[in-house]
């Protein structure tokens, strides 16, 4: 990297596993795969990956089953990190020292950004999804892409509990919650993986407290569901859910634990 380039960002603690992102790794397959196959550039960044590269190892793997030109950048503003990393590169899959800037060529068609703002404050968010938006690959109509995609969000040590945003060259689009249906008590348990924008939004008077509170009661309604397993409880859960929210998905994605809501809806008031 040039000593002209300024790094923008803060060193995380970098606490990674293997798999821990595979709920956000498979939506953005499952939703975003043909857009990417059709995109103009086959560029992917994991941004701030952390000590381990694992989750951009990972990230290719999952994104080659739907884009099979797909290149994956790692890129981390803890030089030692990338140099440790730099052992795994292999074709489509390379590392780089870097911040919110992404020091790279070209504009990707995927930044993906997990666990990174969570020590950040609130007021900076916006800031940085600005700066990252502003460097994904552009809407080409002509080719059916809605341009890029960056998928920020916050999960737990194991992935077990998961809340991003999606966003677009334009802004924010949606936010999805997926679970592991097994280990959840009720909903709202996901709120404390809520990113950075919303955690602490989760309070009343907020639209995501009142998407919480409805989707637990939807979930105290299909109880009797239960018996049938937690995936068919949740299903019926969101679709009594989705006659008061804009629910985005179907039962396809509802049956891996998860619903997305139009970020409109669960955006923080002013």
């Amino acid at each position: 990297m040039s000593g002209r380039t300024t790094l923008v960002g803060a060193v995380t603690r970098g606490t990674t596993s293997p798999n821990r992102l595979r709920r956000m790794d498979r939506w953005i397959a499952a939703t975003h795969g043909a857009e990417l196959r059709r995109a103009e550039t086959s560029l992917a960044v994991d941004l701030g990956y952390g000590a381990t590269p694992w989750t951009a190892v990972e990230l290719l793997h999952r994104l080659r089953t739907v884009a099979p030109r797909a290149h994956v950048v790692g890129v981390e503003i803890e030089p030692s990190r990338v140099a440790a990393a730099r052992r795994y590169e292999r074709e489509g899959l390379s590392f780089r020292h870097g911040g919110f800037e992404i020091p790279l060529p070209g504009r990707p068609a995927l930044v993906r950004a997990a666990n990174v703002l969570r020590q950040y404050d609130e007021a900076e968010v916006a800031a940085v999804w600005q700066r990252l938006c502003a460097r994904l690959a552009p809407a080409a109509p002509e080719r059916g892409s809605r341009g890029g995609l960056l998928v920020e969000g916050t999960c737990d040590e194991i992935g077990r509990r998961h809340v991003w945003v999606a966003l677009g060259p334009e802004g924010p689009r949606t936010v999805t919650f997926a679970t592991r249906l097994g280990s959840l008590g009720r909903p709202s348990d996901l709120a404390e993986r809520l990113p950075k924008a919303l955690i602490h939004r989760n309070v009343p008077g907020e639209p995501v407290h009142a998407f919480l509170l409805d989707f637990d009661r939807a979930w105290a309604a299909a109880a009797p569901y239960a018996s049938y397993g937690a995936r068919q409880r949740w299903i019926r859960a969101v679709r009594d859910l989705a006659a008061d929210w804009p629910v985005t998905d179907g039962p396809a994605r509802w049956r891996q634990g998860e619903v997305t809501v139009r970020w409109g809806a669960l955006a923080p008031r002013a």
